[in-house]
């Protein structure tokens, strides 16, 4: 129900609950980017937030067709926009 109250809203990674669905528009600008785009977030690509930790960090995400567990301050700089 999340998804269909919130969905084309764009808002940071970290904030999307467990089992969202969201596709990455942006990231704040910083050192930390690229290192973002190696590991697969790129813009227009799909995220499936699969777990979350029980203290909320970190975040293990499905992108680009593997598992990748991401600490909530890096989420904080990737933009997304709910599907």
């Amino acid at each position: 129900m999340l998804e269909s109250i919130n969905e084309g809203k764009v808002m940071r990674l970290s904030q999307l609950p467990t089992g969202s669905r969201a596709l990455i528009k942006e990231h704040e600008e910083g050192d930390f980017r690229l290192t973002l785009m190696e590991m697969g977030c790129i813009p227009g690509e799909p995220v499936w937030i699969e777990m979350i930790a029980p203290l909320g960090d970190p975040m293990a995400i499905k992108i680009a067709g593997y598992h990748l567990s991401i600490r909530k301050e890096d989420a904080e700089k990737i933009f997304v926009q709910l599907v």
